[in-house]
């Protein structure tokens, strides 16, 4: 059999979204985004938060890293020093408050370990959070929506919306991949082994995102690095046949990656990471091009098989 990427058989698997879920994103917003009501009425209480400017002293000298202005703080969260959080119950808006406390001696800072300490510190605003009521003042407050009802509409839109863009890329990759499969190609050892390397530093970045090492994965997962690059092989496979596959259909059917394209692209990365053209300037060097041309190139060439295929 010859390599074939056109006429390819495959279904589209469509998820309609369930008021279920609908309710569940809902909950999710309400979770993430309590009410918050200013507090004039009364000093502070533990449990609210306060947003107030700190200097720190020590032995009559202000002393780095002591020193915050708008700070949001929950009073007895215990995210301050011991002592700190309680001197500010029962104080007012703009009171001047000198708050005294005493730094662990296991203080990470060596120069205040063990030391007492005076903060000068300034409420300016008491809050209250309180979860907001499934109602319209949610909707305009949080769904920027005039009712609840809209919210919930538009909401289940963007679900769905999601879910099908979701499915279209499935449906897509099992295309590539099938295609893939027809193809008369072996990876070499070096190449999977190269690919290898690939997988397991790109886990070793995820992982130090987390602040976890690779040595503390393995120990987590009880398993051991051979054992992880041994199981990635099939994927190194797949993967190393796919970019053959598109590589193939590149010059088979002569696309390129036009500027205008490569800039469109460029746009993407930039919203999606909230980024300026300048601002992602200092990072966009020839290995970045590389990396831009080939997804162009690659959406290219998964477009042209699933307008070819036989979709169920």
């Amino acid at each position: 059999m010859g390599f074939t990427y056109r006429g390819l058989k495959a279904s589209l698997d469509r998820h309609t979204v369930t008021d279920a879920e609908v309710d569940r994103a809902i909950e999710r917003l309400q979770q993430q985004n309590p009410r918050i009501a200013v507090i004039k009425d009364r000093p502070a209480r533990l449990g609210d938060e306060v947003v107030l400017d700190y200097a720190g002293y020590c032995e009559g000298e202000q002393f780095a890293g002591g020193t915050a202005e708008n700070q949001t703080l929950v009073l007895g969260s215990g995210m301050f020093i011991p002592g700190f959080e309680e001197q500010l119950v029962d104080k007012v808006p703009e009171e001047q408050v000198i708050v005294s406390v005493t730094f662990p001696k296991e203080y990470h800072a060596e120069n205040l370990a063990g030391k007492d300490a005076d903060f000068h510190c300034v409420i300016h605003e008491i809050r209250v959070k309180t979860a907001y009521e499934l109602d319209d003042v949610f909707a305009r407050e949080v769904g920027h929506c005039d009712t609840f009802a809209q919210m919930r509409e538009e909401l289940r839109k963007s679900l769905q919306s999601y879910s099908d863009e979701r499915g279209e890329m499935d449906l897509q990759d099992r295309l590539l991949r099938q295609a893939a499969e027809t193809l008369d190609f072996e990876p070499t050892d070096k190449q999977i082994e190269a690919e290898l390397q690939n997988q397991m530093q790109n886990l070793q970045a995820q992982l130090a995102q987390q602040g976890l090492t690779l040595e503390m994965y393995c120990q987590f997962m009880n398993t051991t690095e051979e054992t992880l690059r041994e199981d990635a092989r099939p994927t190194a496979v797949q993967s190393i046949r796919t970019k053959a596959a598109i590589e193939t259909i590149v010059e088979l059917e002569g696309l390129t990656a036009e500027e205008q394209e490569i800039a469109e692209a460029v746009g993407v990365i930039c919203r999606q990471n909230h980024m300026t053209p300048e601002e992602l300037k200092p990072y966009y060097d020839a290995e970045f091009e590389h990396a831009v041309t080939w997804s162009v190139l690659t959406t290219k060439v998964m477009k042209l098989i699933r307008d070819n295929a036989e979709i169920q």
